[in-house]
């Protein structure tokens, strides 16, 4: 389950079709990894000019865009490779909806252990299993034993 958390100023993200876009955008990069597409979430949260301090004093430069990402369905190899693929795949999703409009940006990946994670009450399948396929069909939880 990919979790996205995008902290914005008011004037930012305002609009559905955007937030929209940037959200397919997001769960295409999980889709092409053949996770189940209902496993995306992202949440637009608005925050105030006077809510984000950065170092120790309020932003009031230009908007500031900061996104936490946690990725508990698969987890990336320990190699920096897998790493930079990773950082570099995120940046170029969002280059059109922050960077090409003059705002500043920070991200970060945590990566949650698997078996902490259950939708619906149910563990999930195993990573492209028979199971999760029937999932992503479904593009919901189905029950299985």
């Amino acid at each position: 389950m990919p979790l996205w958390l995008i902290y914005h100023p008011p004037g930012t993200f305002e609009d559905n079709a955007t937030k929209q876009a940037l959200s397919r955008d997001i769960t295409a990069m999980y889709t092409d990894r053949n996770l189940p597409a209902f496993y995306v979430v992202v949440n637009f949260v608005k925050l105030a000019g006077n809510d984000v301090y950065i170092g120790g004093r309020p932003n009031t430069e230009k908007p500031f865009i900061r996104i936490v990402i946690d990725h508990i369905a698969i987890t990336q190899p320990n190699t920096d490779e897998a790493y930079h693929r990773v950082t570099t795949r995120i940046s170029q999703i969002l280059k059109p909806y922050i960077a090409d409009k003059g705002y500043d940006e920070e991200f970060h990946v945590d990566e949650t252990e698997r078996r902490l994670w259950r939708i619906q009450g149910m563990d999930p399948p195993p990573f492209e299993s028979e199971q999760e396929k029937v999932w992503a069909a479904a593009n919901k939880a189905v029950a299985f034993e």
